[in-house]
C-alpha cells in the first residue's frame, strides 16, 4: 500500500516548479494497484506539454521516491 503522506511530500517538492510557470497540481486518488491520479491546475491544465510534465516530471520523481508507484495519470 502506498503511503499518502509520502506522495503528498513528494508532490510538495514538485509543486514550486509548476507554480513558477503559473500551474499547480493536486492529489486526487491513489489506487490499490499503484496508480497515482493527480489533477493539473492553472496554466498546466490547458498546456500542450502537460502530459510530458506528468510523465517525465511528476511520475519520474514519485517512482524514484516511492517504488510502489506504478504510474501517474491525470484525473
Amino acid at each position: 500500500m502506498i503511503n499518502k503522506e509520502e506522495v503528498l511530500a513528494a508532490l510538495e517538492d514538485i509543486r514550486p516548479a509548476l507554480q513558477a510557470d503559473g500551474g499547480d497540481l493536486e492529489l486526487v486518488e491513489i489506487t490499490e494497484d499503484g496508480v497515482v491520479k493527480v489533477r493539473l491546475k492553472g496554466a498546466c491544465a490547458g498546456c500542450p506539454m502537460s502530459q510530458m510534465t506528468l510523465k517525465s516530471g511528476v511520475e519520474r520523481v514519485l517512482k524514484e521516491r516511492i517504488p510502489q508507484v506504478k504510474s501517474v495519470e491525470s484525473a
